[in-house]
């Protein structure tokens, strides 16, 4: 029998809790027999002190096993993969990928998450396809990633609900920037899905959770440690967020771009690099491809050749969306009262801008959430975000903005001339690459 607050004293003075005493402390957090300011205080030890490696691997697995452990026993006949971003403004990646992948001969069953603060959330994305469903039942869940080969929805309720409890507490705390807690928290969600292997997607830059470069490359290499010991083959890719990723930003915009990209209307060509980077690892890690040139040539085949949008459309019609959705997009997706080009004030080139504070927008449109309960407005956003280096004048808008309020008009345009810096000369924009490193 273990007493929590002798392994908070353990914590704090810097000395490794067990395999055992972990297992206590998350089966606490799980039953509510912990109560918040124990959970507060451990995880504000493990802020200032860090956890071991094997600390680090016993969370994450004692995390993943307080709930349901989704088995995909039935599925020997491919090899099941996963992906999954740390998040950021305009990240659509997950709606092409997974059906990309799905269509070259592997099995993705994604469980995203919903946005918060300044990140939007792809399980908000698929929520604007009028009656998709993405909170199936475990047994629909398997039975659309059997069938169709993928199924992009949002998390279980009881797939590991200590991190769920753990998290929300962090967010109160101020702990939640903790490298091997940001560690344990993703992968435990991502080990209970059945997985076989996974890509990690990590942001760095203006719009990401970790902005400096150094703590993304910290936070990619604890989750492919922790993962890889914990024996699901994982690696990472360190991509850039200091401008919206795509063409548009906010909830139907992005379905709209994601179903224009699949069926070949438009590709944002940096965002079309990070896509094709990202199946091409999901690729080889899973040997459906046995080097980049192939897993490419796979890649562009089957965009070409439109199999993988009709993938994305027959995952759409199996969670309950509309059965034409490639056709009828325009039609059935959320449409905001209005829409009108922005302006800035002053002419010239895109130098640099605050990228946390465009993905803020949305939130100000109520399209994205303060709280967890916020009820979004699935409607709005930005189109055609002009990218940094781009020229700006009277003919030119850095944006269309979707907005259902009179008064949001003025309101964005303000604080966009405030958040984006203009210079005479495109010389001095800020230099950025989509990709930045790999690491395995």
């Amino acid at each position: 029998m273990f007493l929590i607050k002798e392994l908070i004293r353990k914590k704090r003075d810097k000395q490794e809790l067990s395999k055992e005493e972990i297992n206590f402390f998350v089966k606490g957090v799980t039953d509510n027999s912990v109560p918040n300011e124990q959970i507060s205080s451990l995880a504000m030890a493990i802020f200032f002190n860090d956890l071991t490696t094997n600390e680090r691997k016993f969370l994450t697995l004692a995390m993943r096993d307080s709930g349901d452990v989704i088995t995909f026993d039935e599925l020997s006949d491919k090899p099941i993969v996963d992906k999954h971003s740390t998040g950021g403004v305009g990240d659509l990646v997950s709606i092409p990928l997974a059906p990309i992948v799905a269509s070259l001969g592997a099995y993705v069953p994604m469980i995203t998450g919903k946005g918060l603060g300044h990140t939007g959330g792809t399980t908000d994305k698929m929520a604007s396809i009028p009656n998709y469903n993405v909170a199936p039942s475990i047994d629909l869940f398997k039975k659309v990633v059997k069938e169709v080969g993928c199924a992009v929805i949002g998390q279980t309720s009881n797939l590991a609900p200590a991190d769920k409890r753990i998290y929300a507490v962090r967010d109160t705390t101020a702990t939640v920037e903790s490298i091997p807690l940001i560690a344990s928290s993703i992968l435990s969600k991502k080990l209970a899905s059945g997985i076989h292997n996974l890509v990690m997607d990590i942001k760095t830059g203006s719009g990401a959770f970790m902005e400096d470069f150094e703590e993304s490359k910290k936070l990619a290499e604890t989750i492919v440690s922790i993962a890889n010991s914990s024996g699901v083959p994982t690696s990472a890719i360190i991509t850039d967020m200091n401008e919206c990723l795509s063409y548009n930003m906010g909830n139907s915009l992005e379905i709209v771009e994601s179903i224009e990209y699949l069926t070949g209307v438009r590709r944002e060509p940096k965002l079309h690099e990070i896509i094709v980077a990202l199946a091409t690892e999901m690729l080889i890690t899973t040997k459906i491809a046995g080097s980049q040139q192939e897993a490419e040539a796979k890649i562009e085949k089957t965009l070409n050749s439109g199999k993988a949008a009709e993938v994305f459309e027959k995952m759409v019609y199996a969670l309950g969306g509309n059965s034409n959705i490639l056709t009828n997009y325009k039609k059935v997706l959320p449409k905001s009262k209005f829409q009108k080009a922005i302006h800035l004030k002053k002419e010239g080139y895109i130098k640099d801008l605050n990228n946390r504070e465009l993905g803020l927008i949305l939130v100000h449109l109520g399209g994205g959430r303060r709280t967890p309960t916020d009820k979004l407005d699935l409607s709005v956003g930005l189109e055609n975000v002009a990218k940094i280096g781009a020229k700006i004048d009277s003919s030119t808008p850095f944006a269309i903005l979707h907005y259902n309020e009179e008064k949001q008009f003025v309101e964005i345009s303000k604080i966009l001339n405030e958040i984006i810096e203009i210079s005479d000369s495109k010389e001095v924009a800020k230099k950025i690459k989509p990709i930045y490193e790999r690491i395995s």
